[in-house]
């Protein structure tokens, strides 16, 4: 291979690998009164509280694949806190006894949540122009750096400037979960994108992903080279930027240089907190992936999927969108007998094509590279079996060379034609998707559960910093699983942990054409009720 690079990128993913025989390497012990802190705060940068807004919101979540967008708000100080709060807040905290937990609007996997979030505010009323932290933990801004007079006149803008940036801190997924923490860090960032495009859409506001940024360049932005604020602090990784306007404006935003000279001749404020004072494992695979999939500035940007224009199931949910997205959970465990309606069944996979015109897939606009194989056990009028959800016609053509040559590639009676659903085999398989995924009764005792393809070798090509890419789409597919579960009556739960080349075995698969790169389950939940739920923000008004 003459891509040194992607050669790393490749022997990562099968090193971090679990298998029958041996997990990926991970810590052997784990003192969950010593986990690192779960939020970032600069101490020292003047804090911003924002207000809870998001039960004011009235627009359904029904009407986020309507034809009707939402009405666009103004960009100002009520509405980026409505967006923050319905995206990346706090959703609730959990008690079980002495022990006390939150949860947040954007799932993590093992809820360490390593994703960080940014916001760039220029002529945003309420906001002073310049860099924020977001404080998830508070509800609160903080402000990072504040851009100067000088070199905000030399900008002609004509509208409201907002950015979204995401960073990853390694070591809060590395704590629990080793040398496969780097996947699960680039699967959060696919959910947060996720989450912020729904909460954009709720606010009728239009969303596009800023490829054009490199690591280097986006450290720059983002305030994360700057030792003299770090410190011994966590450093922390650059991932993407997002650009939103107001639904029906259309602008090209400040651009790269422009922003890189107001952060750079801006004033910066507060000192990174200490997550973890005593890091007992290290994992220097993770900062060899990290190096190698580094985005070059000016990377070409992947090829930007055509317009669906195809019929939108509709869903029965009736809920205000804010209140479906503050809601969405990840489920412990399923009952094993709930039976998934073929409506809500069809619905689920509808909203998994990628509609670049619609939230999620504004942010992950690419031509889909992520293909699904589903393990279906409980769904209405649908025989048990394993069923394949190709999302191009590319991607069937990927599936159908590369898998088992006895699948059988049946349409499915019942699912509309404008979803690609294919019968591969009719079969119980429960136990072996359990099996398949780590032994986790979770997989088998849903609706349904799936193994999420990737495109793999062909998109790492001469860009290997696609690898993140890839991961960053699955969580989208996640994000979306989540949120149709909930709107069904359901729950999802994200599966990280799978036995990989198992997986492929199963399926005929015997190169790195396609790779598994993230399961997902769908069910009825089981609640235990001893765990108490209390407000995320309490005696916040």
């Amino acid at each position: 291979m003459s891509d040194p690079k992607q050669q790393i990128v490749i022997d990562y993913h099968d090193r971090t690998k679990h298998r029958m025989d041996g997990y990926a390497k991970g810590p052997d012990t784990l003192d969950w009164d010593a986990q690192p802190d779960p939020f970032r705060r600069f101490d020292g940068a003047e804090q911003i509280d924002l207000p809870l807004l998001a039960d004011r919101l009235v627009i359904p979540f029904s009407a986020l694949s309507s034809d009707q967008p939402a009405a666009a708000q103004s960009m100002d100080l009520s509405s980026v806190a409505t967006l923050l709060e319905i995206s990346v807040a706090l959703s609730a905290w959990k008690q079980y006894g002495t022990a006390r937990w939150s949860l947040r609007v954007n799932p993590s996997s093992g809820n360490l949540h390593p994703t960080e979030t940014y916001l760039i505010a220029i002529a945003v009323e309420g906001l002073s122009d310049g860099l924020y932290h977001y404080r998830a933990d508070a509800h609160a801004l903080e402000l990072r750096c504040r851009f100067s007079e000088a070199a905000l006149s030399e900008l002609e803008l004509s509208q409201p400037q907002l950015y979204i940036g995401f960073s990853s801190v390694h070591w809060r997924e590395a704590w629990k979960y080793g040398e496969r923490a780097f996947r699960y860090c680039q699967h959060d960032v696919g959910h947060a994108m996720a989450a912020i495009s729904y909460g954009a859409a709720t606010l009728g506001w239009n969303i596009s992903p800023q490829l054009m940024w490199g690591d280097d360049g986006l450290a720059t932005l983002l305030g994360l080279d700057r030792q003299r604020d770090f410190g011994n602090a966590e450093r922390e990784h650059p991932d993407l930027l997002l650009k939103i306007l107001p639904g029906g404006q259309s602008c090209d935003g400040v651009g790269p240089a422009s922003l890189l000279t107001l952060a750079q001749s801006g004033q910066w404020f507060g000192k990174a907190n200490v997550l973890d004072p005593k890091h007992l494992y290290h994992w220097p695979v993770i900062d060899e992936v990290t190096e190698a999939s580094q985005r070059p500035e000016n990377a070409a940007s992947p090829a930007v999927a055509a317009v669906d224009t195809s019929i939108i199931i509709p869903t029965e949910c009736s809920e205000t969108a804010g209140k479906l997205l503050r809601r969405r959970r990840s489920a412990q465990s399923f009952d094993g007998v709930t039976v998934m309606s073929r409506q809500h069944f069809s619905r689920c996979l509808d909203q998994l094509q990628p509609r670049t015109q619609y939230a999620p897939w504004n942010t992950v606009n690419w031509h889909p590279r992520i293909h699904l194989v589903l393990f279906i056990h409980r769904v209405e009028g649908i025989a048990p079996g394993l069923y394949a959800l190709p999302r191009s016609e590319h991607g069937q053509a990927l599936m159908r060379d590369n898998m088992r040559p006895e699948f059988q590639w049946q349409p499915v009676a019942g699912i509309p034609d404008s979803i690609p659903l294919q019968q591969l085999i009719l079969a119980k398989a429960e136990r072996t998707i359990a099996k398949l995924s780590c032994q986790q009764a979770i997989a088998a005792e849903s609706c349904f559960s799936l193994a999420m393809l990737a495109e793999f070798e062909p998109t790492l090509q001469n860009a290997p910093w696609r690898y993140r890419e890839l991961f960053w789409e699955a969580g989208a597919v996640g994000q979306t699983l989540y949120l149709e579960a909930e709107a069904a009556g359901l729950r999802g739960t994200g599966i990280g942990c799978y036995f990989d080349d198992p997986v492929h075995q199963l399926l005929g698969l015997t190169d790195n054409t396609l790779q598994s790169v993230y399961h997902f389950t769908v069910g009825g939940p089981l609640v235990d009720h001893r765990i108490t739920t209390l407000p995320p923000y309490s005696g916040k008004g």
